[in-house]
């Protein structure tokens, strides 16, 4: 019988777990050159080195991000709770409670929003952490299907003893990260976490075609919503009454896209860089702007009004067509609606503390090539309150993680608190000591 869990072929399943225990034992004890680290698969070598190195607990349980109240606000506004009965009709049919598994799926950032399944394998796993509101990205629990996953942007199974986590090793897992189906960009995830059927071949096609499946009515979802849109002149005629949630993703891009949600679906628009940075900086000054004022904090000192006018109305003309509600008023210049950033986002999670989860959602400086002063205000504010939150309280792994990271790669002040934090026999040390050098040189 060929043995599932590592390359080898000489040796049974139960020989096989043995060594990757033993394996892992040695790798977290920080010996990474034992020779049994060659009888693990290499995904999970690589993933056990990405969890050692940002000092993921062997045996510690994951952070809970959301509480009860959050989780419920989260879950009615993330694009996957429209999809929940298709999920649950492909991995759960008939009688979900005796299922043999567990079904979980979570956000982009790793955390799980919704856990269902058998009543006895969520009891037990419920023990472990893997409920809805705990963080399961990689960074917080180390290696596990749903993390690695995301991390990897692919369907990804693992098994028992290849868990980074001793906690999670009586366990077997397969998931596959869920994409919107227009800007690629990745939404969710979806998990199925039990015994030996939920790592078989089988249980890994029919994970990666749910994906696809969530994926394809994404897509109708939306196409459908768009085909039943009112034209411009009766949106602004009749207004709509159906909830509306606006967002503007300005983090590590220079082309912003702005995301509707409505009751009929989701629209994701990528906007110029002039159109982005003058919704950045309304979204940023709710009281509202004069010509001059919003001239200057978007073209710069002297500039005059009569270009921004030009500007608005195109901006105008593009909003009337996919975004009505956003178009700005004018005297003062301003959004009736309101627009979320996911920068304004990051602050609202460090806030919380939840430092961790803040610096996976930050993907990188506001809008990088933008030379607009109110661009640069916002980039430099949200850039500042990372850091300051991160040096201030987070944790030693948070703050080596956001070391790696392109604003604090060569941050003097970071490297050392990240030293200062690291026990003497760390590996990690080392590295840091060799960045720490070579900027101080």
């Amino acid at each position: 019988m060929t043995s599932p869990w590592s390359p080898r072929r000489d040796v049974s399943p139960e020989t096989s777990r043995l060594l990757i225990e033993r394996a892992h034992d040695e790798f977290v004890q920080g010996n990474p050159t034992d020779p049994r680290l060659l009888d693990v698969r290499p995904l999970v070598r690589e993933s056990w080195r990405r969890s050692l190195a940002v000092l993921v607990g062997a045996e510690a349980p994951p952070p809970l991000d959301l509480s009860a109240a959050d989780l419920e606000e989260y879950r009615r506004t993330h694009p996957l709770a429209g999809v929940l009965e298709m999920i649950r009709a492909l991995l759960l049919p008939g009688d979900a409670a005796d299922a043999g598994v567990a079904v979980a799926v979570g956000d982009a950032a790793g955390r799980l929003l919704w856990v269902e399944g058998d009543r006895h394998v969520r009891a037990l796993t419920g023990e472990m952490g893997f409920v809805a509101g705990a963080n399961w990205s990689e960074a917080a629990v180390g290696t596990a299907a749903p993390g690695t996953a995301l991390t990897l942007d692919r369907s990804v199974q693992i098994r028992g003893a290849e868990h980074y986590n001793r906690l999670v090793q009586p366990w077997s897992c397969t998931a596959a990260p869920v994409h919107d189906p227009e800007t690629r960009r990745i939404v969710g995830v979806i998990d199925v976490t039990g015994g030996a059927s939920a790592v078989t071949p089988q249980a890994q096609l029919l994970v990666d075609a749910t994906a696809r499946a969530v994926e394809g009515e994404l897509l109708v979802a939306r196409l459908r919503a768009r085909a039943e849109r009112p034209s411009p002149a009766r949106a602004r005629s009749r207004p709509s009454t159906r909830a509306m949630r606006s967002m503007l993703r300005v983090l590590g891009r220079d082309r912003a896209l702005l995301e509707v949600a409505t009751e009929g679906g989701d629209t994701v628009i990528e906007l110029t860089a002039r159109h982005a940075e003058i919704l950045l900086v309304l979204a940023t000054h709710r009281q509202g702007l004069s010509a001059e004022t919003l001239a200057e904090l978007v073209y710069g000192p002297d500039a005059a009004p009569e270009t921004l006018r030009a500007e608005m109305v195109r901006l105008r003309k593009v909003l009337e067509r996919t975004a009505p509600h956003l178009v700005p008023a004018s005297r003062p210049y301003r959004l009736a609606a309101e627009l979320e950033t996911d920068a304004q986002h990051v602050l609202s999670l460090l806030d919380r503390g939840a430092h961790r989860v803040a610096l996976a959602a930050y993907r990188g400086a506001v809008l990088p090539d933008s030379v607009a002063p109110g661009v640069e205000e916002v980039r430099e504010g949200a850039r500042l309150a990372l850091r300051e939150a991160l040096m201030a309280e987070a944790s030693a792994e948070v703050l080596l993680g956001y070391a790696d990271t392109e604003d604090a790669a060569e941050d003097v002040e970071v490297l050392r608190l990240c030293l200062s934090l690291l026990p003497q026999r760390s590996p990690r040390r080392a590295g840091l000591v060799a960045r720490l050098t070579r900027l101080e040189a």
